[in-house]
């Protein structure tokens, strides 16, 4: 298990407006326009907000004109899902000390 890439995502998602946005975009794609109007806070705020997401390659964007186009990541979706599920698993196959002496996994 990657805990290190676990740790970037959910430091990424761990601000509510980041996962509001991470929520609409699970509905497909927007505008950074149509996003801006499910918030009280400015432009720069949102690209911030983006540049957080988009370095911790839960979402891309596209530039068209003016506007950029958020697009949620399929790959941050699956991985994650799957992330979430390893770590919360309670299996001998999944546990992370290799089934040491000392371990209580299969107990």
């Amino acid at each position: 298990m990657n805990y290190e890439k676990i740790a970037i995502s959910l430091k990424a998602l761990a601000e509510p407006n980041r996962l509001k946005i991470v929520d609409m975009l699970s509905y497909g794609p927007k505008c950074a326009c149509d996003l801006l109007e499910h918030f009280d806070f400015t432009q720069p705020a949102l690209s911030h907000h983006m540049k957080v997401l988009e370095k911790a390659e839960v979402v891309t964007v596209e530039k068209k004109g003016t506007w950029n186009y958020y697009t949620l990541r399929k790959s941050f979706s699956n991985n994650f899902q799957e992330m979430c599920l390893s770590l919360f698993s309670k299996s001998e196959e999944t546990c992370e000390c290799n089934n040491n002496k000392n371990c209580n996994c299969s107990k």
